[in-house]
């Protein structure tokens, strides 16, 4: 499908790839992971020929159709539906050249070109892609124009998914998407019968959604099989290896040239001597692999403060009196808190942390704040905010007006710029770099609360990993929205679900949340709102009904074995009470010795009814506490 030969690439001196080498197999599903600012970006556009390397030595197989996400979001007046139906060029030409045809014959052709290409379907399956990215009926069928740039850049994937090229080429696809977006594009590109070649530093996409990982590194190209945990642990050993054993050649290198410098100059050892010398200079030299170093990210810890730290109360939370988004939320939280929300894009996950950081006031009811309570709160939006002339120096200055230039520096490289970066202009950042700096700006003066709105969209795999490094490290309070579900598992303890107008905690973790999505997600697609997500509080409670239903087998067990201990008691209690009758041994020792025998049966009895009893009881008991019955 697609092969890179010897490829060789600088921008501006810089040696983005050198003698890089890569092949990709019909059918693959390929992520494409390395540092940011390695060229994976530059190489799609190598392959897409928006970059001229001066040779041929990327290549992909004849009369194959190549797709990918354009970087201007559709914005007509055109629907959503129409915008992607459009993406599949020949039906549309064809059904335009069958509106004027008048030649039977070829009308003949069109209509079984048409049937070929399973055109009768398209709005169906246009509509399903539409709808696993968030779009419900009635927002297909509302113009481009009327969405912000996020939800279009949605239009724009839809449209590139629906085309259905043989290579699909994406470059960080999930950044526009919320969690429940990004579990449906997982299930979508692992089902998609054509190559992919993805750019993402999403661990879970590159986990779920991929068979082989290609990965950029010190200019060269390595693919191998696999998802990326699995990618990382053969790195890791390699590494390792590569390690012990340019140990053992430094330690054979340094035997030899002890020998030659003892015995170069006598006679009799001359001839050894020279032989040594030969042999290490044809002694490979193993370098070194040069690893990536990420600068940490560091939260100072608060102070500790009394519980709760917020609490809201009947708040009815929105943007217009008379109309909440949510309604009726009440909510604590407390300093050791660390909680995610999940919900699907619109249903009000922004709101409630905005209202919870006090940028938006209740419509109704109240939102009770401690009253030192400092909140820390990042939204991408904020990078706008950013001064772009200045520095991460002059942004650090104003943080701190009265220090001295090195007290000033000393804190700029705490944030992760040092002298090469400190003094670069905000405009001149990468991303990521933006992000980083904004997360330092805002926890500064140290906060109790951190509110993290999709901290990751512009973080690499390396930065994600300090993050979640530095939120465990943190002593304050957590609240996350992300689509990174391995950021999520790895920091919250805690899941709040956001949907329908309410806020309610989830019983589940992630993983439930997933299976939740992906069939509300089915159920959702032949519906008339067409929306995912909005069913999932329907199938959370038919989940939870038949979850009390499994568990009515479980529950009669161990009633019944309860029910038998106590008959098998009543029995010893008859027992004792006949062999407690005055003179039973001397009147009558054959029934004495009789019902002695059937008392020690009986005890046996009983005691193993017990243990079956407290074991049928345990299973039950943990199988409710699984299911959240």
């Amino acid at each position: 499908m697609l092969h890179v030969n010897d490829l060789s690439y600088s921008i501006e001196g810089r040696v983005l790839f050198d003698q890089a080498t890569a092949a990709i197999s019909d059918g693959w599903k390929v992520g494409f992971v390395g540092a940011n600012g390695s060229g994976k970006s530059t190489l799609l556009k190598i392959i897409k020929g928006e970059i001229y390397t001066g040779g041929e030595e990327v290549s992909l197989r004849k009369n194959r159709r190549l797709g990918s996400v354009e970087q201007e979001a559709p914005s007509s007046n055109v629907s959503l539906l129409d915008t992607v139906l459009e993406q599949d060029k020949e039906r549309t030409s064809l059904l335009a050249e069958s509106e004027v045809a008048t030649d039977p014959n070829r009308i003949a052709e069109i209509q079984t070109r048409l049937a070929d290409i399973d055109a009768h379907s398209a709005e169906a399956r246009a509509g399903s892609i539409l709808s696993g990215l968030g779009f419900s009926a009635q927002a297909q069928a509302r113009a481009c124009s009327e969405f912000s740039g996020g939800w279009r850049m949605r239009v724009a994937l839809a449209g590139v998914l629906f085309s259905a090229p043989d290579l699909l080429l994406l470059d960080e696809p999930t950044n526009y998407l919320d969690l429940e977006g990004t579990i449906w594009l997982e299930t979508y590109l692992r089902r998609y019968p054509y190559t992919t070649l993805i750019v993402s530093h999403d661990r879970a996409l590159l986990n779920n959604a991929v068979t082989h990982i290609l990965a950029l590194e010190n200019g060269k190209l390595t693919v191998s099989p696999g998802g990326f945990d699995l990618y990382e642990k053969k790195r890791a050993e390699a590494r390792a290896q590569a390690a012990s054993f340019r140990e053992r050649q430094e330690v054979r290198r340094r035997h030899m040239q002890s020998f030659v410098d003892r015995f170069r100059a006598k006679a009799s050892k001359a001839k050894q001597a020279q032989s040594r010398v030969k042999m290490l200079e044809k002694l490979e030299v193993i370098a070194e692999p040069i690893s990536a170093k990420t600068v940490p990210f560091h939260f100072p810890n608060p102070k500790a403060m009394a519980p709760p730290i917020v609490r809201v109360v009947d708040g009815d939370l929105g943007y217009e009196d008379g109309n909440p988004i949510l309604k009726k939320v009440n909510l604590r939280l407390d300093q050791d808190d660390r909680i995610a929300i999940l919900g699907p894009n619109g249903e009000g996950k922004s709101t409630l942390v905005k209202a919870l950081s006090g940028r938006l006031p209740p419509l109704s009811g109240n939102v009770y704040k401690h009253k030192k309570l400092s909140i820390a709160y990042f939204a991408q939006h904020q990078l706008d905010e950013l001064k772009p002339k200045q520095s991460a120096y002059d942004h650090v200055r104003a943080m701190i007006p009265d220090a001295t230039e090195a007290e000033t520096r000393s804190a700029t490289a705490r944030l992760g710029f040092g002298p090469e970066k400190a003094d670069t202009a905000v405009e001149k950042l990468s991303g990521g770099e933006k992000a980083r700096l904004l997360l330092g700006l805002i926890t500064f003066h140290g906060a109790h609360l951190l509110i993290l709105d999709e901290p990751t969209n512009h973080l690499d795999m390396g930065a994600r990993e300090a993050l979640i490094e530095a939120l465990n490290d943190f002593q304050g309070a957590v609240l996350l929205i992300t689509h990174d579900s391995h950021l999520a598992s790895a920091v919250a303890d805690r899941l709040w679900l956001v949907n329908q107008g309410k806020v309610e905690p989830y019983q589940g973790d992630l993983n439930d949340y997933r299976e939740l999505v992906l069939a509300a997600s089915k159920t959702s697609g032949k519906s008339d709102t067409n929306k995912p997500g909005e069913n999932i509080k329907e199938i959370t409670r038919k989940n939870a009904a038949e979850a009390r239903l499994s568990l009515q087998p479980l529950k009669k067990t161990a009633e019944t074995l309860e029910k038998k201990v106590d008959q098998l008691n009543g029995t010893l209690a008859r027992l004792d009470e006949a062999l407690a009758e005055p003179g039973l041994f001397e009147t009558n020792l054959p029934r004495a010795t009789k019902l002695s025998k059937e008392r020690s049966a009986l005890v046996n009895a009983i005691e193993n009814t017990e243990t079956e009893w407290l074991t049928a009881l345990e299973i039950y008991e943990n199988a409710k506490t699984d299911a959240g019955a």
